[in-house]
């Protein structure tokens, strides 16, 4: 068993490895200075870092060392930054503080915001062909990654989270649908292209590809109950920001009690994937998604 505190402990090494190579993923390019500062100040603002961390674990896990890894991993957080950028334009959310900070188009304008999210994503890509690993497993994890990233993953989940709102009652089954897509999506990518990169059997893709599934959905959860019953200074944004905007989510739907049961299956149906693995990294994924609902409690 791992606590907590351990958890933490290896979460943050591995981010600060992930935010080493951020820091530096845009220097050998010749970039306009206003576009580079702008994608610089939504990539480096802050964050868990939890995508790329998993993306590192699940490679871990499956046998390879975070290093070779460690590009297609940052590029990882480059594609979850561009989709915080355009989540927040007035077209979408329309947000305007972002891990505590203004929002890009707030501080550089909606045209400025846009392009930097657009590069990112673009950049992503090139980023993630540099992972050291075999080619032909560098290949099938990029695929896997833009299918996550694309209309039958986030973009398509962003969608009906824009259609669902003000729409009034829709089922849970469509609620679980679009978390699945907008942010299950991403997460369980992660988690696969670890495994992929690490050239896991397809018995172990397909156990990690479930633990991230769960992880996403319950992840999604917590945060909707986190935006009713957190502040706004731990939560980087405005609380209640998600009811104000006629949102629906899973403690409007079912209320928080209901929700956190909810979640708490979420990630035990997590943890329970992870069978068959053992040894640190289990461990490590095993008390991260403890966490993630713990911090909802």
């Amino acid at each position: 068993m791992m606590t907590s505190a351990q958890m933490k402990e290896i979460l943050q090494a591995r981010a600060s490895a992930v935010e080493n190579c951020l820091a530096v993923c845009l220097d050998d390019r010749a970039v306009p200075k206003r576009l580079n500062d702008a994608m610089l100040y939504s990539l480096l603002a802050g964050g868990k870092r939890l995508r790329p961390v998993l993306c590192l674990a699940c490679a871990a896990l499956c046998g390879c060392d975070g290093s070779p890894v460690l590009p297609f991993a940052a590029a990882i957080e480059m594609v979850h930054t561009y989709s915080l950028i355009h989540d927040d334009l007035p077209a979408m959310d329309n947000d305007d503080l972002r891990r505590g900070m203004p929002s890009s188009h707030k501080k550089f304008g909606e045209a400025t915001a846009i392009l930097a999210g657009d590069a990112l994503l673009t950049d992503a890509f090139a980023l993630m062909c540099r992972t050291r690993c075999k080619p032909e497993s560098v290949l099938k994890a990029v695929a896997e990654f833009a299918l996550a990233a694309g209309a039958s993953g986030m973009a398509g989940g962003q969608l009906l989270d824009m259609q669902y709102t003000d729409l009034g009652a829709i089922s849970e089954e469509e609620l679980r649908r679009m978390y699945s897509l907008k942010t299950g999506a991403i997460l369980r990518a992660s988690c696969v292209c670890g495994a992929l990169l690490a050239d896991a059997d397809a018995a172990a893709v397909t156990r990690v590809s479930r633990y991230g599934s769960f992880l996403g959905v319950a992840f999604q959860v917590a945060d909707d109950i986190l935006d009713v019953v957190a502040d706004t200074e731990s939560l980087g944004k405005p609380v209640g920001s998600d009811i104000a905007k006629g949102k629906m989510t899973y403690p409007a739907l079912i209320g928080l009690d209901k929700s956190r049961e909810y979640a708490k299956n979420q990630a035990d149906a997590a943890i329970a994937a992870l069978k068959g693995f053992s040894g640190q990294e289990a461990d490590f994924l095993v008390a991260l998604a403890e966490y993630t609902v713990i911090r909802a409690v």
